[in-house]
């Protein structure tokens, strides 16, 4: 289990190096190629991570979220989110992009990997998951813990709001990314008919939230009779995580100007995913982590350090 603390921690620390590292491409690199000149393979590590850059951060984030979910839930719940949630989104995206239902008519580019029947680079359902888990677990445990302030259960009024508000954490990241990863200096997907919020049609977050309410669904459902709370201690990957992914997009709107995205994102998404997180550490919050296959083990110190 140690060996797995590790390499978590391993993945976390390159999931958000990775960021920082195509941020700092496309931000300062590209406007200022003569830099390249000032670096000992400059243009072979800018050409590198280019790219494949896009493609590193995902599978890095990806990895890390599923061996916290794996030691952390167990084998069978971490499942039963990964699965609905790559299918689903995966299905989205192609139904997207095949027919502009239900985001909108847009088509991706290069940079994010192979494209799945040419239309969807398999990296996007993998961030679909490991972002959608992250919000979906903070929105979980926090509201668990404000019930169990109450010595009350969540009851099925605050399993709906917590699928919904999930979704809501996962939408208001798209808030901040997509008006500027679309219109980059190399941008990585472009609409055929830009919308009115940014160039995004509205249609695209109604996308977001309905898709992202549809597998936390079906995770909530399968999750049901050993449904999990944890403690802020124990949350600190997935906020980390959602922070990490909020500071890169919030990093690229700020580059552009983007500013009401930017703070409809702190608003909607940062305040609640902290919030929650914050909820979490009351002495009343239950743990519920038993699971059948596999025994869940408590966050290292490591761990807890890396993601504070």
């Amino acid at each position: 289990m140690r060996q797995l603390v590790r390499i978590e921690r391993i993945c976390l620390a390159g999931h958000l190096v990775s960021m920082a590292f195509g941020l700092a491409g496309l931000l300062w690199v590209m406007p200022h190629p003569e830099v390249l000149s000032l670096i000992p393979a400059g243009q072979t590590l800018f050409r590198w991570s280019m790219a494949g850059g896009g493609v590193v951060y995902i599978l890095l984030g990806a990895a890390a979220v599923s061996i916290y979910a794996y030691r952390t839930l167990g084998l069978s719940r971490w499942l039963m989110f990964m699965l609905p949630a790559i299918l689903i989104s995966l299905s989205s995206e192609l139904l997207g992009t095949s027919t502009g239902f239900p985001f909108g008519d847009y088509s991706y580019l290069s940079g994010l990997g192979y494209k799945i029947a040419g239309l969807v680079p398999f990296t996007i359902p993998l961030s679909w998951f490991y972002l959608g888990f992250s919000s979906y677990l903070l929105a979980k445990s926090g509201l668990q813990a404000l019930a169990a302030r109450r010595s009350g259960s969540l009851g099925w009024l605050g399993q709906v709001g917590a699928v919904l508000l999930g979704a809501l954490l996962l939408t208001s990241w798209d808030f901040v990314l997509d008006p500027a990863m679309s219109q980059t200096a190399l941008p990585f997907w472009y609409w055929h008919q830009p919308g009115a919020f940014f160039g995004m049609p509205y249609q695209n977050f109604v996308g977001w939230m309905g898709t992202g309410t549809v597998f936390m669904t079906v995770a909530a459902l399968l999750w049901r009779k050993q449904a999990p709370a944890l403690r802020a201690a124990q949350l600190n990957l997935p906020l980390a995580v959602y922070l990490g992914n909020f500071a890169f997009a919030a990093v690229m709107s700020i580059g552009a100007g983007f500013w009401i995205p930017l703070l409809l994102g702190l608003l909607l998404g940062v305040t609640p995913a902290v919030l929650c997180w914050q909820w979490a550490q009351s002495p009343h919050a239950s743990v519920s982590l038993a699971v059948a296959d596999t025994q869940p083990q408590p966050l290292e110190d490591g761990i807890e350090r890396i993601a504070a």
